[in-house]
């Protein structure tokens, strides 16, 4: 099964922008970044395993593991620049996806960061072993998820393994040793999102020798679904991409 969900190939895109899910997400939660990033980006979402469409598929409870297989994947598609884009848990993975890609001789032209902390700032809190009225109620508070959905037995059954999958690989995530990124970060985050502030997004700064930025909006953790306008056009005018074309 494929890796990546693009809505629409564009041969005649000067780049590729690949944006990783948060905990618990799917390639669905950027479909409607397609249109909105213009013709001259074409736009792949990651399909982790365990869900959606790869339901059948084991989850990947590893973060270095999970990079490594979104790394291989993405070989045949880096004819072209890239940049990645990850929010929450995404922001991890995509942070170890640039240093493999950088290892292998293809570093993306821009990491973006979004709603998390930095790889070497780690926190205790411990999620995945929560009974499944506790995780549901985390994942509320975080806020990005239907609650209405959460109280259905049936979905529950379906949703919570690859949500303490996933919510197990950001407690158990540890930054490997090795590859400092010679590539530009930024980090994006709501100024009331409750996981982290802006000292702690700003630390992303720390994980390159390239340049750093940190963009705050107004908004919490999923400040990026009302605000997706926003987050692309900071996108564009970073990567210096025509805005409609």
């Amino acid at each position: 099964m494929s890796w990546f969900r693009c809505t629409e190939t564009r041969p005649w895109a000067s780049m590729r922008l690949f944006c990783l899910p948060h905990a618990g997400g799917s390639a669905v939660f950027y479909r409607g970044w397609a249109e909105e990033v213009g013709p001259a980006v074409e736009l792949h979402a990651v399909q982790y395993p365990g869900r959606a469409d790869r339901m059948a598929e084991p989850g990947v409870p590893d973060a270095q593991q999970l990079a490594r297989l979104i790394a291989g994947a993405m070989a045949p598609l880096l004819d072209r620049p890239a940049a990645l884009f990850g929010h929450s848990m995404g922001a991890l993975v995509a942070y170890e996806v640039a240093r493999l890609l950088q290892e292998r001789g293809a570093a993306p032209v821009h990491l973006f960061v979004s709603g998390a902390r930095a790889p070497h700032d780690r926190d205790d809190e411990a999620f995945a072993g929560l009974d499944d009225d506790g995780l549901v109620a985390e994942m509320v508070k975080l806020g990005g998820t239907d609650a209405e959905v959460l109280r259905d037995p049936e979905l529950r059954e379906l949703v919570l393994p690859y949500v303490r999958n996933d919510f197990a690989l950001v407690e158990n995530y540890r930054q490997r040793a090795g590859t400092r990124l010679a590539v530009p970060v930024t980090a994006v985050i709501g100024d009331a999102d409750p996981r982290v502030d802006r000292a702690q997004a700003a630390r992303w700064g720390e994980v390159t020798d390239a340049r750093s930025a940190l963009r705050v909006l107004p908004g919490d953790h999923f400040y990026l679904v009302p605000q997706q306008a926003a987050v692309v056009g900071e996108i564009l005018r970073t990567l210096e991409v025509p805005v409609g074309g």
